[in-house]
Formats: structure tokens, sequence, C-alpha cells
């Protein structure tokens, strides 16, 4: 039986002190780019790494496996700590935190330390939920919208430039570099933060939700473990059906705890909003696609000519490739929020989750040539920079204050668990389809298809997003 819940969303104001919006954008900014890049800098140079520490293929995917799993636990319970302890201070814990992952990193001379230092920086996934309520409590109402879409595009845009940027890192420093500069980012974000950025004027009166935390904690690493190890462990072995039916355990109990505790970590019926769950949905969905995006135009552009359908380019130029997505992604981000100011949050959600649709039915149809795959990813960069403001404006529309940082979150969290599940399931259409270890065509094609039906599910959700723009209050 639910009991009442009024009581957690009650705010408790702090008199604020004045704010330089610039600086604190500045300084949010600079905090949400080098995670980003943190996501991608290390993906490249994972064979450098193998090699100089004498390891295998399969050891040296800790790496990425162990950030992805702290983020995913990270995110959504340091976004409820903030809304109840004050997102300046949860943020300045978190950057704390990674940067101290990154310090690790960068001393690591062996895996063991190395995934150590991983564990630590995945913590940073709080950081754009967090930044988003900081945003919406010290910028005037009228500039929010293009202040999310700015920073809801360095998600893109970090992950991009780490891409790019990494091979001249490592080629011209070593991989330890891949840590040493993202860290002198961070405590330049950091200094800034506390320095220019005052604490929330409204919080969430609440107890910390344990039993919560450790059950979403729990079905989140047996479930993204599953989908990350599966391939490697067998898809039918008893270690990975066991971590499914543990997620399906866990994530159960945790749903039917959160509806019978009177302070919950998430409180359902935020989920069951029709401005949150359509973003849910909207968000597992670019996660999908933005992973597919990752790891099958890449591959594609890397083939040798003489399969027919790969155009033979290096990891430099293929990385150089994703560089217009990134550029439209900081350019249509802003415009995204400068409609939802005029229009609301469903425009350019709708119009977003459309141009990302259509860049997938370019690619599964028209792949042979560079301009073609050009034209595909530079879509995507529009979709995703359009959709991804929209989405964390809809849910700015539609939470209260006290409750901005933990929606938020869950939103993060469900385009994390979309890239898992995208990674694996394009993963397997790939290695079904290889043969003397090289990709036949059809699974590029399988695989862009996909990608255009998840996204095609997303339009629908974002068209039953309400219209117009609301303006919550604490209730």
């Amino acid at each position: 039986m639910q009991t009442d819940t009024t009581l957690h969303h009650e705010p408790t104001p702090l008199v604020p002190r004045r704010a330089k919006p610039a600086l604190v954008f500045s300084v949010l900014a600079l905090a949400g780019l080098v995670f980003a890049m943190l996501q991608s800098l290390v993906a490249p140079a994972l064979p450098v790494i193998a090699g100089e520490l004498n390891v295998s293929t399969a050891e040296i995917s800790w790496l990425v496996t162990a950030y992805l799993l702290t983020a995913a636990v990270a995110t959504p319970i340091a976004g409820r700590l903030g809304d109840m302890f004050g997102r300046r201070r949860i943020l300045l814990i978190v950057l704390g935190v990674l940067a101290t992952g990154a310090l690790v990193a960068a001393l690591a001379g062996n895996l063991a330390v190395l995934v150590i230092g991983r564990v630590l920086q995945g913590a940073g996934g709080a950081v754009l939920p967090l930044a988003f309520g900081i945003v919406r409590d010290e910028l005037p109402a009228n500039r929010v919208g293009v202040a999310v879409g700015l920073l809801s595009a360095l998600l893109g845009a970090g992950g991009g430039l780490g891409a790019v940027l990494a091979g001249p890192i490592v080629t011209t420093l070593d991989w330890h570099w891949l840590f040493w500069i993202p860290l002198i980012m961070i405590v330049l974000a950091g200094v800034g933060i506390a320095l220019g950025v005052p604490e929330s004027p409204v919080r969430a009166r609440s107890r910390v939700d344990v039993p919560g935390a450790l059950l979403l904690s729990i079905g989140l690493v047996c479930l993204l473990l599953a989908l990350s190890k599966g391939s490697s462990w067998g898809w039918a072995s008893g270690l990975t059906l066991g971590l499914f039916g543990g997620a399906a355990v866990a994530l159960t109990a945790w749903v039917v705890v959160e509806l019978r505790v009177r302070a919950p970590l998430v409180d359902m019926r935020m989920l069951t909003s029709r401005g949150v769950w359509t973003t849910l949905i909207t968000g597992t969905a670019f996660g999908v696609a933005s992973f597919g995006s990752f790891l099958l135009t890449p591959l594609l552009l890397q083939l040798p000519t003489t399969t027919g359908y790969g155009l033979g380019r290096t990891v430099s130029e293929a990385g150089l490739f994703l560089l217009p997505a990134t550029v439209a992604m900081v350019v249509f981000a802003p415009l995204s929020g400068a409609l939802d100011r005029r229009f609301g949050a469903k425009l350019p959600l709708v119009i977003g989750t459309v141009m990302a649709t259509a860049s997938f039915v370019l690619l599964a149809v028209a792949h042979h040539a560079a301009w073609q795959v050009l034209t595909g990813v530079t879509l995507m960069g529009i979709g995703l920079g359009l959709a991804s403001a929209a989405m964390t404006n809809a849910i700015l529309a539609t939470v209260p204050p006290s409750q901005t940082s933990v929606a938020t979150s869950m939103n993060t969290l469900a385009r994390t668990i979309g890239g898992s599940i995208g990674t694996a399931v394009l993963a397997a259409v790939l290695a079904a389809t290889t043969t003397h270890h090289v990709p036949a065509e059809a699974g590029f094609t399988y695989g862009f298809w996909i990608c255009a039906g998840v996204l095609t599910i997303a339009i629908l959700a974002a068209l039953t997003l309400p219209t117009g723009r609301r303006h919550p209050k604490e209730h």
C-alpha cells in the first residue's frame, strides 16, 4: 500500500547569494565536458593500453565495463542526494571522486589499479543531472532552456572530442595523459564551482532511502554486467542468465520498496508522469542509437575497400567523420532550448527523433560512399542535439524543483541502459554475420535498420508528450 509522500517534496528554502549566470554556466559546462571526454577518450586507446600492460582484450575491456557500472549506480543516487543536501555540495563531492579516479588512473602501472581508477571516474555520471538542477536554480527562467541545450550538447560534443583527441594524445605523449589532461580540467571546474556557484535555494526534506539505493544498485550492476559480458561469457551461460535473473528480482523488489517507503529514492508517481515516462522511453532509444552510431559507423569506415563496402579509412580519419555530428549537436541543442521557450519541448523532441531516425534509414540503404556516411552521422548529430535538450527541458517542465536532479538522473540512466542494450544487440548482429573475422555488409544493414526501428518507437513516445510549457511547483 502506497503511503503519503508529500513530506519529502516540501522545499527547504535557503538564503541565496547572488550568482553570475555566465560564470555559473561556464564552470558547469567545463565539468560536463570533461566527464563526457572521459567516456570516450579511453576506448580508442584500449589496444595500446593492453599492449603496454601485457593483458588480453577481454581483460582490458573491464576499463569500459567498470566505468559503465559505477556511472549507472552513482547517477540516480547522487542526483537524489543533490536534491536533498544541496546540488553544489554533492557536485563538489562527485568532482572530488572523479578527480581521484583520474589521478589513480594516471599513476597506474597495472590493470588492477587502472580499473580502480575507472570505477572512481564512473561517479562523474551525476555531473550533468546535478548541473541541470543548478542551472534551474541560478539562471533566469528565460535562459534555462538554452543553457540546458548547451549542457546537453556537451555529452555528445565531449564524446566526439574525446574520440578525436585520443589518438594524438597517445601518439605524441602516452596513454597516461588520457587522465592527466582531464584531471587538470576537473580541478579547474571544481575551483570555479566552489568559488562561483551558490548552494541550491530549494531542497527536498527527506531521509536517505538506503534499501532503495542498495536494491537499485544491485539490479543495475547485474543487468549491465550481463549485457556487457554476455557475448564473451555466452548468452545462455549460467552466469549470464543468473545475472539477468538477479537483475529482475532486485529491480522488482526496488519498485515494491519505493512504493511503500515514506521517502523513496525515486518517487514512482514521478516516473508515471507523461512528461517523464515519454522521455525515459526516448532516452533509452537514443542510447541504443547513439552506441549504434559509435559502433557501426567507425567499423564500416575502417574496413578495407576490397570488401566492396568498407571505405578503407584509418582510425584517426574515422574519428574525424564524427566531428560534423559533434558540431551539429553544439549548434542544434541551444536551438532546441529556444524552441522550447516558445513552443514547449514537444516540437524539438519530435523533430529530433525524426531526424535521427532518418539518419539510420539513410545509412541502411546508402553507405558505400564517404558523403553518404557523413550525411548520416550529421543528421544523427542534429537529431541528438535537438532531442537531448528537449528531453531535459520536458522533465524540468514536469517535475518540481526539489526533484530536478533525480528526475534528470533517471533519464541519463535510461540512456546508459539503452547504450548497453544497443552495444550487446548490435555486436551480436555483427558477430552472427562475420566470416573470416570480417563482418558482412548485411550485418551493418541490419544494425542500421534496428536503430531506425528503435527510434521509431521514440517518435511515438515523443508524440504523446504534453504540448506547451508548464511551470511545476512544489506540492
